[in-house]
């Protein structure tokens, strides 16, 4: 089998391209040349948002699946239409489990569980993107399958403030200083490491009954945002110093964290994956947190070059924390 990733080096994707490789698939990877690639695949170099290029590094090929792992807007969409239309058997978008309904009506969410969401948009450029590709399903055939991933972690802790990809919260929680907690740190939350994630999107690949259909894929999992912390700074050896903070008071003070709250973290959710565990059966999350998070600590310890500390992470969650003790009287 055929495919094809527009990406595949990422935190979530490089672990489905390993898999993929694994399992005999030919996998070739679009990538613009910037990262190390992934022993075994062919790499493409190319610039999906060049499409002239990519339409020239293509010419004459045909794929089983293409993977978009890196559109976020229907822009992207219209130009993958023009560009995948007879090139493959099957177009996977990568979209987002934030796409479902904010505030959630009910704690449990099924793939068919409305797409709204008013404080983000991320969330809602990602359900543009779908809204389009089935109307290209629906008028055209065009062979689309959407999966949406919650918060997939490998090379980056999942957290919800705090600095994302870099080495800043291990940096804070060595030091003892504080780490913010949205809301009062008892709200239920998935996170879902990468190998895990693999398992379901890999078994996607080239199956003809999942064109027409979308997918969430995450861990059974359920952890509270302390617990995710706390976790955390067990890995690194520490206690952790929690400061819970509204996440409507945070919001107010910078807008941009304040969104992903809202938009997503903010809210307990339930996956229910009995759609993706149907259409590929061996599909099970296996990896717990309290190891996912020692992989992921050892990912960064490997290399001194992985340990970026971003000072205006520290900022930002000092410049939070210090407006909420001054308005709480704390």
């Amino acid at each position: 089998m055929g495919v094809l990733f527009i990406g595949g080096t990422g935190n979530i994707s490089a672990a489905a391209s390993r898999l993929a490789l694994a399992r005999g698939i030919e996998l070739h990877l679009l990538t613009r040349g910037q990262r190390g690639g992934i022993a075994g695949a062919h790499e493409i170099v190319g610039d999906i948002r060049r499409p002239d290029e990519v339409r020239n590094a293509l010419r004459g090929q045909r794929f089983d699946a293409v993977v978009n792992w890196i559109a976020f807007n229907p822009a992207e969409i219209e130009r993958d239409l023009d560009l995948f239309v007879g090139v493959t058997r099957q177009y996977i978008f990568i979209s987002s489990a934030s796409a479902y309904q904010k505030p959630p009506s009910h704690p449990v969410i099924t793939e068919s569980t409305p797409l709204r969401n008013p404080f983000w948009q991320y969330s809602r450029d990602k359900i543009a993107c779908e809204e389009r590709l089935n109307r290209a399903y629906r008028e055209t055939g065009f062979p689309v399958t959407i999966v949406r991933p919650s918060l997939t972690y490998d090379t980056l802790f999942p957290i919800a403030i705090g600095g994302w990809g870099c080495y800043t919260i291990v940096d804070r929680l060595k030091a003892g200083r504080p780490l913010i907690v949205h809301g009062d740190g008892t709200s239920l939350w998935t996170v879902t490491h990468s190998d895990d994630f693999a398992k379901g999107l890999v078994g996607l690949l080239g199956n003809p009954a999942a064109v027409g259909h979308a997918f969430h894929i995450t861990s059974d999992e359920l952890l509270t945002w302390d617990a995710i912390y706390q976790t955390i700074a067990g890995a690194v050896g520490v206690e952790a110093d929690l400061v819970h903070i509204p996440s409507d008071f945070i919001h107010r003070v910078v807008p941009w964290v304040g969104e992903g709250l809202l938009g997503d973290k903010a809210h307990s959710v339930i996956f229910d994956n009995s759609k993706i565990k149907a259409f590929v059966p061996e599909f099970r999350a296996t990896i717990p947190f309290h190891e996912g998070a020692r992989r992921t600590l050892a990912w960064f310890e490997a290399d001194a070059s992985r340990r970026v500390v971003k000072p205006s992470e520290h900022e930002v969650m000092d410049r939070i924390i210090a407006a909420y003790r001054a308005g709480a009287g704390n």
